[in-house]
């Protein structure tokens, strides 16, 4: 049985398209976390540095990563999958439970309605929950919910709504750990947001280094972040 390995990227910021390119080259899937209620009009393209005061827009070490609009969303993501990420990136412990759940059944409809297919899965803004959110978005059908908690073993997980990745995408033990569980024969899933790249060569060359030693690992398969669910089950 091949070694499956997972991967999701949040907030539908513009550098995305950018790594959608490396993973379309290497025939790596992912999933992408989408925040509709932050899209702009229009998409809007990356600066570096170019704040006034107060900042425009918000940016990552002064860095704006620009942001894809939401009519454009099916041409750009086509092909991946996408799942809720609330409505306004809305964070479990500082808005009511039911607010919160509103928010992520909300942002899921538009994408089904959008890319025309079922979007059960989620990622918690933060990596936060509550007992009361995770109550509301089972009920409300999400197969997993993503969480920011590394652990070393992703199938130990029985309760998908929160679900724990291996690592984030920067891990400076990323190789080590993929390793680990690889040779333990478990499943590996990790994270990111495309923007922590922001135009530094040197860290977009790092990330498809690492995209190309999976992809061409003869034990790996790629899959998509849901097809961990069956294996959480166990």
């Amino acid at each position: 049985m091949k070694f499956k390995v997972a991967q999701c990227w949040d907030d539908g910021v513009y550098t995305d398209i950018r790594l959608i390119g490396i993973l379309r080259e290497y025939g790596a899937k992912a999933t992408f976390n989408l925040n509709p209620g932050n899209a702009p009009e229009e998409t809007r393209g990356t600066s570096w540095g170019r704040f006034s005061e107060p900042p425009k827009h918000w940016g990552y070490r002064g860095f704006d990563a620009g942001k894809i609009a939401v009519k454009d969303w099916k041409h750009v993501y086509k092909g991946f999958k996408v799942a809720s990420h609330c409505w306004k990136h809305e964070v479990a412990d500082r808005v009511s439970d039911e607010k919160f759940a509103e928010a992520a059944v909300k942002a899921r409809k538009l994408l089904e309605d959008i890319f025309e297919t079922s979007c059960p899965g989620f990622a918690w803004p933060c990596g936060i929950s509550t007992p009361g959110t995770v109550k509301l978005l089972k009920e409300a059908g999400f197969a997993y919910g993503r969480t920011t908690k590394a652990v070393d073993d992703v199938s130990a997980c029985r309760e998908t709504v929160t679900l724990d990745p291996n690592c984030h995408f920067a891990d400076n033990k990323f190789r080590e750990k993929y390793m680990r569980v690889k040779e333990q024969g478990g499943v590996f899933y990790f994270w990111g947001h495309s923007y922590e790249m922001m135009d530094c060569e040197g860290l977009w060359d790092q990330l498809e280094q690492k995209i190309r030693f999976i992809s061409e690992d003869p034990d790996a398969e790629w899959c998509d972040v849901i097809d961990l669910v069956p294996l959480c089950k166990k």
